[in-house]
């Protein structure tokens, strides 16, 4: 389960490739191979594969992983944002379903606006598609929910230089790296729209960190009605520490609660 400001999520690249490297130091994987080890991983979005270097004492970055089957669910959508007036939005799934746009179309830069302003107008965004579609997951209507709006600098089509974003998800949360999940789904996007071919690898970067990814498309699938592919995405991840939960059967708060 990855864990968020507003609870969890379906997917998370970036914890995937991290969980991945601390399975192998941890020895949560029996007798991991060099130069590099399969780290098979149930997430609540479906399995998903991370290939962990490993050198026979310790694991290395960059980690790459295969996302589950990754696809486009609608593109050139327009949808009323409230104070923005039209915009024109793709709406893709990698792990979880996402909005996608320039961020010039909100009149802003991905690059150098600020990063309350990018916040605030994806978030409009969000609840706009959230209120005007309805999504549906071939497998999950669990899993049937706009996780957050990604705006981008625009550079969709395929080039060797790098394409920024910043991706706002769950309660105005900004991820730190390019989104792992994100990723997948704008690669899926581009494959859809004969942007990108397969095995074509693209850069993307965070807005906020200035963090990489690579991502491709390296299989043609079927999920559902949807014609999707199998994404890679790789990049750098770190692991900070360890934590034991426990559960008293006498707290009467034991299965949590929210305070706003």
């Amino acid at each position: 389960l990855f864990l968020h400001c507003a609870g969890y999520s379906a997917m998370c690249g970036h914890a995937v490739m991290a969980l991945g490297r601390f399975a192998l130091d941890y020895g949560l994987v029996p007798a991991p191979s060099r130069p590099e080890t399969a780290v098979r991983l149930r997430c609540p979005c479906g399995p998903v594969t991370a290939f962990v270097p490993w050198d026979g004492h310790r694991s290395g970055n960059p980690v790459r992983f295969h996302s589950v089957p990754a696809f486009a669910v609608a593109t050139d959508l327009a949808i009323d944002v409230p104070g923005h007036g039209k915009v024109v939005v793709d709406i893709s799934y990698g792990g979880t379903f996402y909005a996608f746009l320039s961020a010039e179309q909100l009149g802003l830069d991905v690059c150098s606006s600020k990063t309350r302003d990018l916040v605030s107008a994806a978030s409009a965004v969000t609840e706009a598609v959230k209120k005007q579609v309805k999504l549906h997951h071939p497998e999950s209507e669990d899993l049937a929910f706009l996780y957050g709006t990604i705006l981008t600098d625009g550079k969709d089509a395929f080039s060797e230089e790098p394409t920024t974003n910043i991706c706002v998800f769950a309660d105005e949360q900004v991820d730190r790296s390019p989104t792992g999940s994100g990723v997948t789904a704008r690669i899926a996007l581009q494959y859809h729209k004969g942007l990108i071919q397969l095995d074509q690898t693209r850069t993307f970067r965070s807005s906020t960190t200035g963090s990489l990814f690579t991502g491709k498309a390296v299989k043609a699938t079927k999920f559902g009605n949807y014609n999707a592919v199998i994404v890679e995405v790789s990049g750098e991840a770190f692991y900070t520490g360890t934590a034991t939960f426990t559960v008293e059967e006498e707290d009467p708060l034991k299965h949590g609660f929210f305070f706003k």
